[in-house]
């Protein structure tokens, strides 16, 4: 089913959520970090990455503020070997309060498709530890993606589902009617016929085309986009960047000062088809298959 709506959803550590941003390794492999969260079941030591459990990664980065037995908000989770796994798994992102208000006040439905981006900043691992490279700014980049296949409240979420999401965080929320989870589709669908992807995954390394910052940028929350972002027939692309102000048009790109806080701007499709062959060449590429 072909996304109507693209959804750029910040997620993982900030300065204001964990104190500090993501990593990128040395090598340019991408480690989200899911920001704390003390009612979680699951804490940073039980997550591995890359084959890098992330209790000591945190630890070092946050200056022990966090450590390996401090709950993880694990949300998306996208990683199926992140984590030991019940049957029936599939990737899955859950919402609450005003984001999740956003989300239904626009429509939200299976086929529309989850961008997950983050804050992140290249990282030294050295015989001391592991520590921000302080030649090298903290950045905006995409890291993962989900299709969805199925929405759910949590509270109505059936027995099926349960048993294998129990785990997830948003299920330690009690007594919020608009908690609700997101479930990801079984494969990737953005209206072509596509390579074997799954409806939820992670890019492993970072590239320039996952990342939203602009190169020139000062701040991380200035973005360089494709030249179609521009506003256009009293439309803006994104919600929540409706002043004009926000948006300049140079040569061969679209500049976009992105709003300091918020969660979920969504892009509709109708308006801006040309976002489709976009998203899907980023995933397609980053994932490791061609653009077609």
């Amino acid at each position: 089913m072909t996304p109507r709506r693209i959804i750029f959803s910040r997620k993982g550590f900030d300065s204001s959520s964990g104190g500090c941003p993501s990593p990128i390794l040395p090598d340019g492999r991408l480690l989200s970090l899911p920001i704390p969260d003390s009612r979680s079941r699951v804490t940073f030591g039980d997550i591995d990455h890359h084959g890098i459990r992330l209790g000591d990664p945190v630890a070092q980065l946050t200056r022990h503020k966090l450590n390996a037995g401090s709950g993880a908000h694990i949300d998306p989770d996208l990683n199926a070997r992140a984590l030991p796994r019940q049957p029936g798994w599939r990737g899955l992102f859950g919402q609450s309060g005003a984001a999740q208000g956003h989300l239904k006040n626009q429509g939200i439905a299976p086929g529309d498709l989850f961008v997950f981006f983050g804050l992140f900043r290249p990282a030294l691992v050295t015989d001391d530890g592991w520590r921000f490279d302080p030649a090298e700014p903290a950045r905006h980049v995409i890291w993962g993606w989900l299709q969805i296949g199925e929405i759910a409240a949590v509270d109505e979420a059936s027995p099926a589902v349960r048993a294998w999401a129990d785990y997830h965080p948003h299920f330690r929320w009690q007594g919020d009617a608009s908690n609700t989870l997101y479930l990801a589709a079984d494969h990737l669908d953005l209206g072509e016929a596509e390579p074997e992807l799954p409806g939820a995954g992670w890019f492993e390394r970072h590239r320039a085309s996952l990342q939203l910052t602009d190169r020139r940028a000062t701040r991380p929350g200035i973005w360089a986009l494709p030249r179609w972002f521009h506003p256009r027939d009293g439309k803006v692309p994104l919600t929540y960047h409706s002043r004009a102000d926000r948006w300049q048009r140079e040569t061969h790109r679209v500049v976009l000062q992105a709003v300091a806080r918020g969660q979920e701007f969504v892009l509709d499709t109708t308006d801006y088809p040309e976002a489709l062959p976009w998203v899907r060449c980023i995933i397609r590429s980053n994932a490791g298959a061609d653009c077609g």
